[in-house]
């Protein structure tokens, strides 16, 4: 078998660590994989200049991108491609919102984050007679961008962590460093120079065959606003601290419970989990139908569902989406954290205790409803008498 082929099947049985460069421990399992060797369709592909081959997908316009039309927002997960690129090409592999984007530049022989500043190594070993495995990695804060060459096997890569701010302007503790976490959908294209073959795409998550699948918007997203040094005291990470088995979180800043039914369909069916803990409602959206739905579809997918209550928030908006959420709880007969008594004054639910949050300070008013790491402590502890089976 010629080098190049034992070096790719390798990879794929292999996933490294993020932050370390480093062959991961856990399980991986597949959520998406197609090798693009046919003059075929492939409908889950958004492109609008589609230029098929037997040799893969080839890109020859500039600023154009391929999006794979697959919403993911599992906080450990990695996209893999196998290309080929021209000796003047730059290739970009980004997220289709832009807040994160990796490049490798044939000409200046360099891989590089776009970070402020730009996080940036030098790869002499870029050849564009060879193949290259491409990985970009997102673990939690930290985002990796990894490159392979198929047929000698030398590898590099490097790698950002975001440090959030905290609060906003008055509120903020920090300021910030910001790397990405690949929001939404996973996109590739040319930026500069003449071509680049892209033969095959494979996503991943780190981990399957969980005992807690925690999903929900920004405040399941506290790396993108966390400060790094701070981060293990967030209540996700107090959960997976705790747990007795492998815990993950899909959190996504900004949405409602229509996008966690559209991202849940691509991520939970193929890792699997006992429990699936959910806390949304913070944007809007919630409708007893919607939440019903979500209910139902954990329970078919062979796991039990958890619908927590929503923190306390400076408008009070949390008190009537919490009564539906308890609705809802009720007819099911499933269990959830309340999540609003742990971060209320007086421990009602009704009036957030601003100590428990960061401080948005925005032009249009004073925001109060991200968990500080005093808040996520409260919220872990409830966890602790409102679901301790979690934690058996």
């Amino acid at each position: 078998m010629p080098l190049a082929r034992k070096l790719w099947l390798l990879a794929c049985l292999l996933c490294w660590h993020p932050a370390t460069g480093q062959q991961s421990a856990g399980a991986t399992v597949v959520l998406y994989n197609q090798v693009f060797d046919t003059a075929g369709q492939y409908p889950e592909l958004v492109w609008p200049d589609a230029r098929y081959t037997a040799n893969g997908i080839q890109m020859r316009v500039k600023g154009q991108l391929a999006r794979l039309n697959k919403y993911y927002s599992l906080a450990t997960r990695l996209v893999r491609y196998r290309v080929r690129f021209s000796a003047d090409a730059r290739a970009v592999f980004q997220s289709d919102q832009g807040d994160f984007k990796a490049f490798v530049d044939m000409t200046r022989k360099t891989i590089s984050i776009q970070t402020n500043p730009v996080t940036r190594k030098t790869v002499p070993f870029l050849d564009p007679g060879h193949d290259y495995l491409v990985e970009v990695h997102r673990n939690y804060q930290t985002v990796m961008l990894r490159l392979t060459d198929l047929y000698t096997g030398a590898a590099d890569s490097i790698a950002a962590t975001t440090d959030g701010t905290g609060g906003v302007r008055a509120g903020a503790v920090g300021p910030g460093f910001f790397a990405g976490l690949q929001h939404d959908y996973y996109c590739f294209g040319l930026a500069e120079g003449s071509e680049i073959c892209v033969q095959q795409m494979t996503v991943l998550s780190n981990e399957c065959d969980l005992l807690l699948l925690i999903y929900g918007d920004s405040i399941t997203e506290p790396e993108g606003y966390f400060p790094r040094a701070d981060f293990a005291h967030s209540w996700t990470q107090l959960i997976r601290g705790q747990a007795h088995g492998k815990v993950m979180a899909s959190g996504r800043g900004g949405t409602t419970i229509n996008e966690l039914l559209d991202r849940i369909k691509n991520e939970l069916p193929f890792i699997k989990a006992k429990y699936v803990m959910v806390t949304i409602g913070t944007n809007g959206g919630n409708t007893e139908q919607n939440l019903s739905a979500l209910v139902e579809y954990i329970k078919l997918q062979g796991a039990i569902p958890i619908l927590n209550n929503i923190p306390a928030n400076e408008s009070g908006s949390q008190v009537p989406v919490n009564a539906l959420i308890e609705k809802v709880r009720q007819r099911y007969r499933i269990k959830g954290a309340r999540f609003d008594k742990a971060t209320s004054v007086g421990f009602d639910g009704a009036v957030v205790d601003k100590t428990t949050m960061w401080h948005e300070d925005y032009d249009f008013g004073q925001i109060y409803h991200h968990p500080n790491a005093k808040g996520s402590r409260l919220m872990f502890l409830q966890t602790l008498t409102d679901i301790p089976e979690i934690y058996e």
